[in-house]
């Protein structure tokens, strides 16, 4: 019979080699997705190089334009006109821009500087208080470490029947009186670890200007606009700045030769005179605060005023005499003061 089964018993199956195929499909989808992978990194890459391709020949197409305009003697004289209205145009940016940023700088340190010191007051006020505490603690500590001595004193010079008699409440005497010398111990370390944690403690955070300070900061931004544009409102100078800024060399015509070394000798005699200008920080804050009387804003939550609003010049001279000019200094963006306000 054993024979019979051992005959009939069937043949174990061949099992086919599924892991193998399991690994082979999850290979395989892993280098399809490498694959597609590359192949957009491969696009990619292709599209940076004819975007910098488009800006290099861009850059050459201006440079051959340059020196076509060099070369010609009608128009030579123009581009250096050009360039000098150009580079005063930058120049004012870069000084309104200096000046926005360090009066932010300013304002955020001021700001910040009041809630240090209060936060410095308040936590000198705990610190004192938890001092005051310790030094109050201590001495009662001391108190009871005397009297604790005292009465040790006292259980170790009983006699016999003194002892029998009274030594069983002086023992509970002095054991009470080291219950409350460890629970004062005790409390002194929670002290010392209080006072620690504050001496530890980080300062508050910086935090952002408000809206008030924004607008604030901005009136004075628009006030330091208007005094470099009347710097160089005389001759237009100022308005040929910022169209040097904004159009292409062969967009501009200054004239004759004449008229471009009038032009220039007018520009460097300026440029002279503004920096040999006295201190004007006074006149700043008057003509911020004019401005200031002026200003709309669109909501409560904007920093920066409607243009049309701010768009009266207010020259000052030291006597204190206003004249006023209508010039949109924010909305035709002077000297790119639009970029620098505080949003």
């Amino acid at each position: 019979m054993a024979r019979l089964t051992t005959i009939f018993k069937a043949e174990p199956e061949a099992q086919p080699d599924s892991d193998k195929l399991v690994d082979l499909f999850k290979n395989r989808a892993e280098l399809k997705k490498e694959f597609a992978a590359l192949r957009d990194e491969k696009y990619r890459l292709q599209d940076r190089v004819k975007q910098h391709e488009g800006a290099i020949a861009r850059v050459q197409q201006k440079l051959n334009h340059i020196e076509s305009l060099l070369l010609d003697p009608e128009w030579v004289h123009n581009v250096v006109a050009y360039y000098q209205l150009r580079r005063l145009g930058l120049h004012c940016q870069s000084k309104l821009g200096r000046f926005a940023e360090e009066l932010k700088q300013q304002r955020e340190q001021r700001i910040y500087g009041k809630v240090r010191d209060g936060w410095n007051a308040e936590r000198k006020v705990e610190s004192d208080r938890l001092e005051k505490t310790l030094g109050e603690h201590r001495l009662s500590v001391q108190m009871l470490e005397d009297r604790l001595q005292v009465e040790s004193h006292k259980l170790s010079t009983m006699n016999g029947v003194t002892r029998m008699l009274n030594g069983r409440t002086q023992t509970t005497l002095i054991d009470d009186l080291s219950a409350e010398i460890e629970a004062g111990n005790n409390r002194e370390r929670q002290l010392l670890a209080e006072l620690k944690a504050l001496e530890e403690m980080e300062p508050p955070p910086q935090q952002g200007l408000d809206i008030a300070a924004k607008r604030s900061i901005n009136f004075m931004i628009l006030s330091f606009t208007q005094q470099l544009y009347l710097y160089y409102a005389e001759d237009n100078l100022a308005e040929l700045a910022k169209e040097a800024m904004e159009k292409s060399l062969g967009a501009t015509n200054y004239g004759t030769r004449d008229d471009v070394d009038e032009l220039l000798e007018r520009l460097a005699e300026r440029k002279l005179e503004v920096e040999q200008q006295a201190d004007f920080a006074d006149i700043l804050q008057q003509r911020a605060r004019k401005i200031a009387e002026g200003a709309v804003f669109r909501s409560d939550d904007d920093a920066v005023p409607v243009a049309g609003s701010v768009g009266i010049v207010f020259d000052i001279d030291a006597n204190g005499v206003v004249r006023q000019k209508d010039a949109n200094l924010l909305g035709e963006n002077y000297f790119g003061v639009a970029k620098v306000v505080s949003r």
